[in-house]
């Protein structure tokens, strides 16, 4: 996992966001999935920032906290995956096409769906009525 800190263009602000690894945000950048979660704009950039190092001897009690504090939010995430996995039916890419056919089609469905959608999708069922949301996901163990 990788911070970056992130400045908008268009409103000025600057805000934190973690990444998988800097081919993960470049990958997104591409994909035009960053934007700012102020004004919507895409218009988001990578600002300057000083790498933090955590060391195995934590030298300093801060990156000790930091290091503590990162496993709690990892490990809450983990458990919201299981949740999530446990829970709710899998539909990968489908997720916009299945969504849409339970609000239009009055399908009822035991389980909630989790899956793959871009920014454009969750946009559009928004603007549907269709409530969706984002979830970070690890894909695997190593991260």
């Amino acid at each position: 996992m990788i911070k970056y800190n992130l400045l908008c263009k268009k409103c000025d602000i600057t805000f934190d966001s973690w990444f998988a690894s800097s081919k993960e945000y470049d990958k997104l950048k591409k994909k035009k999935l960053i934007s700012c979660h102020n004004c919507g704009s895409l218009k988001v950039e990578k600002s300057l920032m000083a790498p933090k190092l955590i060391s195995k001897n934590f030298s300093n009690k801060n990156e000790k906290k930091e290091l503590i504090k990162y496993q709690k939010i990892k490990k809450t995430i983990r458990e919201y995956q299981k949740f999530i996995k446990n829970n709710f039916d899998y539909v990968g890419e489908n997720f916009a096409y299945e969504a849409r056919s339970i609000h239009y089609n009055n399908k009822k469905k035991n389980m909630g769906i989790y899956g793959t959608a871009s920014k454009q999708d969750l946009k559009e069922l928004k603007e549907e009525g269709i409530d969706a949301q984002m979830v970070p996901w690890f894909e695997n163990e190593n991260n």
